[in-house]
């Protein structure tokens, strides 16, 4: 039975459409006092990022994408989820939704600063935001002179960041995810470039290249790279990644590095409820099943949904390791949603569950409406110390006034306008680019053993 069979897209009755909300851009500021998802390849799929956006994530990254495979994705909107799909030719290459739209930052994998423009405007229209991986240290990323391998390429690492400032319209944000170098000097000279180029946010992964994530994060080195960009007077805001375990865990890290926010991996991909005070605690009971009934909802591809359920693992309260280990066995050798019909019981509850997911979203507080000029036309701000707004992390939105959003700022779609969305036609170069849109790199962590 196919998905489309198992959700009828009928309504029993007709009702009002919503009106749409409307989101202000992100600024760097929309980057400060917060928890993010760290982009992660197969862990960051669409589930996660909406399971960790339902338990306080502030901004939520996608998996690393290389820019040539994107160009050669087709858009499909699945007419009964509203799930945007860029299809390549066999299954999505990437999947998102109208609803994390105003909190999601698209990562792109790139050595070329034309490819990743391209990239770049061709996902523009669902996303707020594009990162550039410099710090992945795998061979895959590495051997075509992406991620982690800009770093030694300096200028070109700049040339990309600078030519997706110019080609984005101010209201998509533009940001860099970087390594440590192995000097604090060679570090901050990298620094000083990148934000030069006029992005709103840097993420520094607390390790050099050669460091695994075995090694302890060196996240003293951060406070130093921190102070240095503030006195830039720029207000770019500087992310912490590495060894951060959780929402209460996070207060830690700003208090030793002073960044302004904090990004989340391991741990987000053993339990992606860890950006709440109170995360969940026996996942295997109170995660897995409903992560496993909105996956299949949502279409998500069953060896990822697999792939992402055997990560999970949190705090045994009633469950037993003996529980786990029985249930591991049993997830690894499952070939299809339907051989988990025993775990995740009515499957007809994601329809439901996906729904409860949208409404706490869209209950957040909206953004504050400010400036969207380029940071380097921005004056200086006030320091944001490691203390400041540390009970507000993980919803900064809570701590700022309300306003009204203007007309011309991009809207989030809600769901019953989600079926309304066109399709943009997968050539990049056939698809016209709009004047304004209106309406990061440890790929697939094993979660730590302190998570247990």
């Amino acid at each position: 039975m196919s998905r489309r069979e198992r959700s009828p897209s009928t309504p029993s009755s007709p009702r009002e459409a919503k009106r749409q909300k409307l989101e202000a851009p992100l600024t760097s500021e929309d980057y400060k006092n917060g928890i993010m998802l760290a982009p992660m390849v197969r862990s960051g799929a669409l589930p996660t990022r909406l399971f960790a956006l339902k338990y306080g994530a502030s901004l939520v990254w996608g998996p690393e994408i290389v820019d040539k495979a994107i160009l050669h994705a087709e858009r499909v909107v699945d007419p009964v989820t509203g799930v945007v799909n860029y299809n390549g030719k066999s299954r999505a290459i990437w999947s998102t939704h109208p609803i994390e739209k105003p909190y999601l930052i698209y990562q792109i994998g790139s050595a070329d600063p034309e490819l990743a423009v391209k990239a770049a405007k061709t996902v523009m229209n669902d996303v707020s935001g594009i990162d550039l991986n410099c710090g992945c240290p795998k061979p895959f990323s590495t051997s075509g002179g992406m991620g982690a391998a800009l770093l030694t390429t300096p200028d070109l690492l700049c040339s990309i960041l600078t030519a997706l400032r110019s080609a984005m319209p101010p209201e998509i944000s533009v940001s860099a995810k970087i390594r440590l170098l192995p000097t604090q000097e060679d570090t901050l000279k990298l620094v000083e470039r990148i934000i030069d180029t006029g992005v709103s946010a840097l993420t520094v992964h607390c390790r050099t290249r050669n460091m695994r994530k075995t090694e302890k994060a060196t996240i003293e080195r951060l406070r130093e790279v921190v102070e240095f960009v503030e006195k830039m007077g720029k207000g770019v805001a500087v992310i912490e990644n590495g060894d951060c375990l959780g929402y209460e865990d996070a207060k830690r890290v700003r208090e030793i590095t002073g960044a302004h926010s904090v990004m989340i991996a391991t741990a987000a991909e053993a339990n992606p409820s860890c950006f709440s005070p109170t995360p969940l605690v026996d996942v295997h009971r109170t995660l897995i099943p409903s992560y496993l009934r909105v996956s299949r909802y949502l279409g998500n591809h069953w060896a990822n949904s697999k792939f992402c359920g055997i990560q999970f693992r949190g705090n045994h309260v009633q469950n037993t390791r003996a529980d786990e280990k029985e249930f591991k066995d049993k997830f690894a050798k499952a070939k299809g949603y339907d051989h988990m019909d025993d775990v995740a019981g009515d499957w007809s509850q994601g329809k439901a569950e996906f729904e409860e997911i949208c409404g706490i979203i869209e209950a957040r507080p909206q953004r504050v409406p400010r400036s969207i000029s380029t940071p380097t036309d921005t004056t200086a701000t006030e320091p944001t110390l490691a203390s400041d707004s540390l009970d507000a992390v993980g919803l900064p939105w809570e701590t700022q006034a309300q306003a009204e959003t203007p007309k011309e700022w991009r809207p989030n779609p809600c769901l019953d306008d989600v079926l309304k969305t066109p399709k943009i036609p997968s050539n990049p170069a056939r698809m016209p680019i709009p004047a304004a849109v209106s309406g990061r790199d440890e790929p697939t962590p094993t979660p730590s053993p302190l998570i247990t």
